[in-house]
């Protein structure tokens, strides 16, 4: 592909890109929140709002974004309230000048209230009724939840970047070292199926009518409760009475194995030491100075250190357990 990056991801570029697959933008484009794409509203002639989204290049390959899109068309048509791509022509993944982009209803909402019991429930069973759905049969081309990715990759990544100062190198790489290494003892998945895969409460939008996600851009194969644990908060009492309440609804769709549990502190592990790993890789695109300035300081890793200590004693602590019937 001739583009790495978004240097050449002009304005006119994406109106060309959009008027190309059919799309009239009769407004500005609005750039709404997104980091590893370029993501933007706008409306056509009949004030109809939709939303654009660029394809960071070479994330993924063409066969994982198609799959994403089956997934999301898989999901619709069971009336489960996911905002799938438009079709044009039956194609839904549009290419301009060796960008990929989709197109997307635009669906507001507010903010999910994780500490909304009512809310919980709700969102376990849509959960649960996504994983009905999604453990029917697997992906082919996404990936899945790895210690290879996730741990060892993501452990180079930021050794190779040379941004951790000289001086912390030592202490942030033996703690480092030392989480990964447990980690990797307590990711035993049993059963894996598809996933959304980045259920956090900045990913999930409410309406009157419930929750719903707006798309299935980090989609991987694992564990069920990778979609879950992410909903959790607050301490390890609030957090029991959460996942009780979650799995109350989820269940109504479909069977949780409690040995999942386990996973937690694991899939943590993996998820922070991938966000590290993330901004090293990301650096060189000017919106990440930008949106992390607080990011390659002597502070930053200084808090990582701290971060990962902390991590390491949650990784040492019994696994949440399910309150007995």
């Amino acid at each position: 592909m001739a583009n790495f990056d978004f240097k050449s991801l002009s304005p006119d570029t994406i109106i060309d890109g959009l008027e190309s697959a059919g799309f009239i933008v009769d407004s500005g484009l609005l750039p709404l929140n997104s980091y590893e794409n370029r993501v933007y509203q706008f409306h056509d002639q009949h004030l109809t709002k939709y939303v654009t989204k660029f394809y960071r290049p070479q994330r993924w390959t063409l066969a994982q974004i198609h799959e994403e899109h089956d997934f999301s068309f898989e999901l619709d048509e069971q009336e489960l309230p996911i905002v799938a791509p438009i079709k044009k022509n039956e194609h839904s993944l549009f290419e301009h000048q060796g960008y990929h982009f989709a197109v997307f209803p635009c669906r507001g909402g507010r903010i999910f209230e994780v500490d909304n019991l009512d809310q919980l429930e709700w969102m376990g069973r849509f959960i649960g009724r996504i994983h009905a759905i999604s453990a029917q049969h697997p992906f082919k081309h996404r990936p899945a939840f790895t210690l290879d990715e996730m741990l060892y990759q993501a452990q180079e990544t930021i050794a190779d970047s040379n941004f951790v100062p000289h001086v912390l190198q030592k202490p942030f790489f033996t703690i480092l070292t030392q989480v990964i290494d447990v980690a990797a003892q307590q990711y035993k998945p049993k059963q894996q199926i598809r996933l959304h895969g980045d259920c956090h409460a900045g990913n999930i939008l409410w309406r009157d009518e419930g929750p719903h996600f707006v798309d299935l851009d980090d989609c991987r194969t694992g564990p069920a409760i990778q979609d879950l644990w992410m909903m959790l908060s607050g301490d390890r009492q609030q957090q029991l009475l959460q996942i009780d309440t979650l799995l109350m609804g989820y269940e109504e769709f479909f069977s949780f194995e409690p040995s999942q549990l386990d996973l937690i502190e694991s899939l943590r592990t993996m998820r922070v030491v991938n966000y590290m790993a993330w901004l090293c890789k990301r650096w060189q695109d000017p919106a990440f100075p930008q949106s992390f300035p607080w990011f390659n300081t002597e502070k930053y890793w200084e808090q990582q250190i701290l971060m990962l200590k902390e991590q390491m004693s949650a990784l040492q602590q019994p696994p949440l357990n399910l309150s007995p019937v």
